[in-house]
């Protein structure tokens, strides 16, 4: 049984943009600034020690619900992350400095970009009357970076982690989303760059979960991929026959 398409959501961060160089770059550069000793191999150390250290963190859940409170919570997540790439890679006295900076710089739309498809990609999908949203793991600086970016007024909702009290892959934050929008499961689409966080996450409540893969890495791993957000439009139709 077809039904409409009412409702696409997407992640956020290596879906819609993409950080504006690479964050072991954007880490080096200031690090350095603040005393980091630097050698032939810190870029690529850094880089190592960052992916595993945002594997490693727990998910981005906390038990505040003040707004301020959330952004210190917010941060002090983030920090440990930060403080256990540079645990690995060599520590340096000024390091609390250095990361108030870098949490400043991420905050900044200027060290994101989009990617070429994805402001036609909205554009199109809103002149087709369906609706727009957001689930992502991404903290409260989202909304600073949407903006930033021109993009937050194609969203009708944006539904971040933090604020829903839980994290992709729970089922719990794809409810939620739904739930903003008046939409079952089957009416709406959810479109991601992780397997784990966005395809199986979304599939669990029922989303027609589509993974972006821009780079082809996933081939054979039998889901639904796209290449690029203009591949959406027959997909959209396709789902719907």
């Amino acid at each position: 049984m077809s039904h409409p398409i009412r409702a696409v959501f997407f992640d956020a961060a290596d879906t819609l943009f993409h950080v504006n160089g690479s964050v072991a770059e954007i880490y080096l550069q200031h690090a350095v600034e603040f005393g980091f000793q630097r050698t032939p191999d810190s870029l690529a150390s850094i880089k190592q020690a960052f992916s595993r250290a945002f594997r490693d963190a727990p998910p981005p859940v906390f038990a505040a619900t003040e707004p301020a409170q959330i952004k210190q919570s917010e941060r002090l997540w983030w920090f440990d992350i930060v403080h256990n790439v540079f645990y690995r890679v060599g520590m340096f006295a000024r390091f609390d400095d250095f990361f108030d900076r870098v949490f400043e710089v991420f905050e900044d739309p200027g060290s994101w970009k989009l990617f070429p498809d994805t402001l036609p990609t909205l554009t199109k999908l809103r002149e087709q009357q369906i609706e727009l949203g957001i689930i992502s793991n991404f903290d409260t600086r989202l909304f600073t970076v949407l903006r930033g970016l021109g993009i937050a007024e194609a969203f009708a909702t944006v539904t971040i982690s933090s604020l829903a009290h839980a994290a992709k892959p729970s089922p719990k934050i794809f409810q939620l989303a739904l739930e903003k929008h008046a939409v079952e499961p089957e009416e709406a689409m959810y479109v991601g760059d992780s397997l784990r966080d966005d395809v199986e996450g979304a599939a669990k409540v029922g989303l027609r979960a589509i993974l972006l893969d821009r780079q082809g890495q996933h081939e054979g791993a039998g889901v639904e991929a796209i290449r690029t957000l203009e591949e959406l439009f027959p997909l959209v139709k396709r789902l719907e026959q």
